[in-house]
């Protein structure tokens, strides 16, 4: 496969800040007497500071907010959650730069660390080829384990991942966009790549594929992408 691939980081490169954290208290809110399960994980903050495993935090989170919950109750709330996250929380700078991309025929690849609980619906909705992100562990009785089912889709993981998407399909060129210094992994590997909206410390050492830019429009309903 020949052509560009232009690579997007989801959370607070296309979204205006984060979406797990949404994703999941807005699930508890309609559910509060869920709160009680939070308690048991607790202790998960604290082991992240002595192993610094975001992969485990994480899934210790979902997992006690949604684990148990059904595959199907899940997917209507993903489907309202990106309903409401797609109007009111994106960037227009973003779906301006992907409309530009897919307007020249390149290929639009989504990498996120966050789930796919709900990450392939907003995939799906601004029109990207492919998704990439983390996974999460189902039960055989179709309720949701939430503990993760591959590698945290962040740092070095993502690149990885990159890297064998490159391997596969070999474009010409690559674009990169992202927005924290775990996605620098990656984007080492474009031709051009995009920091968005990053903290000076992470732009001080030039770097001849690496822009600063900054992106600070909200997205509306009217946004066309």
């Amino acid at each position: 496969m020949s052509g560009a691939l232009a690579v997007f980081d989801l959370d607070g490169t296309i979204t205006r800040g984060d979406t797990m954290g949404p994703f999941l208290w807005g699930y508890l809110w309609r559910r509060p007497w869920r709160l009680l399960r939070i308690v048991p994980a607790l202790g998960a903050p604290v082991m992240f500071l002595l192993n610094r495993d975001r992969g485990a935090l994480k899934g210790a989170a979902i997992q006690a907010i949604l684990g148990g919950a059904p595959r199907a109750l899940l997917g209507q709330w993903a489907e309202r959650f990106v309903a409401q996250l797609i109007p009111r929380g994106l960037f227009r700078e973003a779906l301006e730069a992907i409309a530009r991309h897919r307007a020249r025929g390149d290929r639009l690849l989504l990498m996120s660390a966050s789930t796919d609980l709900y990450v392939p619906r907003i995939g799906r909705a601004l029109g990207f080829d492919e998704v990439i992100c983390t996974q999460v562990r189902w039960r055989s009785d179709d309720r949701l384990d939430g503990r993760l089912a591959n590698i945290n889709c962040r740092g070095a993981e993502k690149r990885r991942c990159l890297a064998e998407i490159l391997a596969r399909d070999q474009p010409d060129r690559v674009y990169a966009y992202g927005n924290s210094g775990s996605d620098l992994d990656h984007m080492a590997l474009a031709n051009e790549a995009f920091l968005i909206n990053a903290p000076a410390h992470l732009t001080r050492v030039p770097s001849p594929n690496l822009q600063p830019v900054r992106w600070h429009q909200r997205a509306d309903t009217t946004s066309k992408f």
